[in-house]
């Protein structure tokens, strides 16, 4: 049986601040973010709403997708945003 991976952006708001992370339990995961479980970024920043986020069977795909996607402009990742949440919906209630 294969395990999902999963890559994903957070944000601090509509159009705000992002974070590009990769993990193989999302909703444990973006649950860590919202309550700032672990010290860094998105605790410093309060990046935490879950606007996109894509699903990998390997996760050393996912790992490379991620790697991708932190290498972009940030105009190239708010379109990615925009074509599957152009409302900027937290999407955590999606998920779980």
């Amino acid at each position: 049986m294969e395990k999902s991976s999963y890559v994903y952006m957070l944000a601090s708001a509509p159009y705000g601040t992002l974070y590009v992370g990769v993990t193989a339990d999302l909703v444990r995961r973006v649950w860590e973010h919202r309550k700032g479980a672990v010290a860094g970024f998105t605790k410093q920043y309060d990046v935490a709403r879950l606007v996109w986020y894509e699903v990998h069977t390997d996760i050393y795909e996912a790992i490379r997708r991620e790697k991708q996607i932190k290498g972009w402009k940030r105009a190239w990742k708010v379109n990615l945003i925009q074509v599957m949440n152009h409302e900027w919906r937290d999407l955590y209630a999606d998920i779980c």
